[in-house]
């Protein structure tokens, strides 16, 4: 029996997404709707228009603080953020992007700032990178915190990737981020945001493993979407990516333009074959 909600039916009589909850979604097919949020009134209008998922991206630092890049954000930034979050949201998982420096460094360190993420409200963490990542994901996973792994352009190694550029074209880069993918799903990882990749490798990657997979510029085939709140409504600090549709256009209000986000998640007409790569 299929587990997707009938049409119509009002999100806020729908239970609260849990990691467990995402795993059903995937096994039924129903595509699960993600978008960054930085606050309790727009988490609140979120959650009235069927958002599954809330990150608190460190996208915050660009599109909020106007910073270059995600870089120079802190763990208080993060925190503050996180806990308003928390506050005006119901139904939605909220996760937690953790900042540059704050789980690099052990498994321990990470430990004690992901704690800090559930203590302010967080139900998961996300942390960006591959197989190296493994001991510090299978360390917070033994003690019960959920971790979102992140792949593909991942931003807060910008430098080290030369820019914001595509990851995954050839079958060397492709076969690497199938690797990747498998070992953190093996590490514990109950969610997985793959970032600016070839359709084909998104499509491929969420059919070899069994946890969600949430795509941003990855092609349609993810289990799910993100996008930045700010991009979604066409206020962008810079150039506009590719795998971004502005659905401020055609909507008469903030609120509009989140349920036809999420409706075209549901239904499999976003993304289209220009958002990918």
């Amino acid at each position: 029996m299929s587990a997707q909600p009938k049409q119509g039916t009002d999100p806020m009589a729908q239970p609260p997404v849990t990691v467990t909850r995402l795993a059903a979604m995937k096994t039924a097919g129903e595509k699960i709707a993600m978008l960054t949020c930085y606050d309790a009134s727009f988490a609140t209008l979120m959650d009235n228009c069927g958002v599954d998922i809330l990150l608190i991206g460190d996208s915050l630092g660009m599109v909020v603080a106007g910073y270059d890049s995600t870089l120079p954000v802190t763990m208080e930034q993060m925190l503050y953020h996180t806990a308003c979050v928390a506050r005006g949201a119901r139904r939605p998982l909220v996760i937690a992007d953790m900042p540059f420096g704050s789980y690099q460094k052990s498994p321990e360190q990470a430990y004690e700032n992901a704690a800090r993420f559930l203590a302010a409200g967080a139900h998961m963490v996300k942390l960006e990178g591959g197989e190296w990542l493994m001991p510090t994901i299978e360390f917070l996973v033994r003690r019960d915190i959920p971790v979102c792994g992140h792949i593909g352009l991942t931003p807060q190694s910008v430098h080290a990737l030369g820019g914001y550029k595509v990851q995954g074209r050839g079958d060397e880069a492709a076969a690497r981020l199938m690797r990747e993918a498998s070992s953190l799903e093996n590490a514990g990882v109950s969610l997985l945001v793959l970032e600016a990749i070839p359709r084909e490798v998104g499509a491929n990657i969420s059919k070899s493993i069994k946890i969600a997979t949430i795509g941003i510029g990855a092609g349609p085939e993810c289990d799910g979407q993100v996008l930045v709140m700010h991009d979604l409504l066409g206020v962008y600090p810079g150039r506009k990516a590719r795998f971004v549709r502005n659905f401020m256009e055609g909507s008469d209000s903030v609120q509009s333009a989140f349920t036809r986000y999420v409706k075209a998640v549901k239904e499999k007409e976003f993304p289209a074959a220009e958002h990918c790569f």
